[in-house]
């Protein structure tokens, strides 16, 4: 991972002139990160209409794992960067649900529960409906919502003690939740879009709240040729 400093925390004189008077930011090298991952499913058919799968994960990761440009204020009005633990165990358990409501519609729902040794606890819960309005056009809204507790290593502006071991202000790691929804489109007529070689064409566009006031509007594209 690039090392990138905040301004103040930059020595004086660190920023070179490039052949064409360009600002170049100091190099400060780059510090590891390891990431361990181990995958494990298990699916089962329950009966005609319905399929289950069980999904768990273990991950492992160390080496440097702070974001050093992400500036955290003490309660005496000074700041540093950010200073996480050197180790952190993740475990992600899901079970995902297929349930076919005739010919046109298929339901999928899915949940997550995760947890690791910095504290966070997470949901995560959806639903989408795939509806076949034509053999050859469908129509898939969806909706996720996800709620997560704090880092036992967060603290907003200003709250953070200077005897911390550990100090984050980084709002990934706070206690948040947020809304995903929207809707996807989907045409595949069997002899090509237009008579061409493109098969098929998806559309899909979701809009996304988070209690931290962040809002986005996700908008996708997929193309398949033959």
């Amino acid at each position: 991972m690039k090392l990138i400093l905040p301004s103040e925390f930059e020595p004086l004189g660190a920023y070179s002139i490039g052949p064409n008077g360009e600002s170049r930011h100091p190099d400060y090298g780059s510090s590891g990160r390891q990431t361990y991952t181990a995958s494990f499913s298990f699916s089962q058919i329950i009966n005609t209409r319905l399929q289950a799968s069980f999904l768990f994960d273990l991950v492992e990761q160390h080496g440097y794992l702070g974001l050093p440009f992400h500036r955290v204020y003490f309660t005496d009005g000074t700041d540093s960067i950010e200073k996480l633990p050197s180790q952190r165990f993740k475990l992600p358990i899901g079970l995902r649900l297929n349930y076919f409501l005739g010919d046109a519609i298929v339901l999928r729902g899915y949940y997550r529960y995760y947890l690791d040794n910095w504290g966070v606890r997470s949901h995560t819960a959806s639903v989408e409906a795939a509806l076949k309005l034509t053999p050859f056009f469908s129509i898939t809204p969806f909706y996720r919502y996800y709620v997560q507790t704090a880092a036992n290593y967060f603290a907003s502006y200003e709250q953070h003690l200077k005897t911390d071991a550990y100090y984050s202000s980084n709002y990934a790691l706070s206690a948040f939740n947020s809304s995903f929804f929207g809707a996807g489109f989907r045409l595949a007529p069997p002899k090509g879009l237009f008579n061409t070689h493109l098969a098929t064409l998806e559309i899909r566009y979701g809009h996304y709240t988070q209690t931290t006031d962040l809002v986005s509007d996700i908008v996708s594209l997929n193309l398949g040729f033959k």
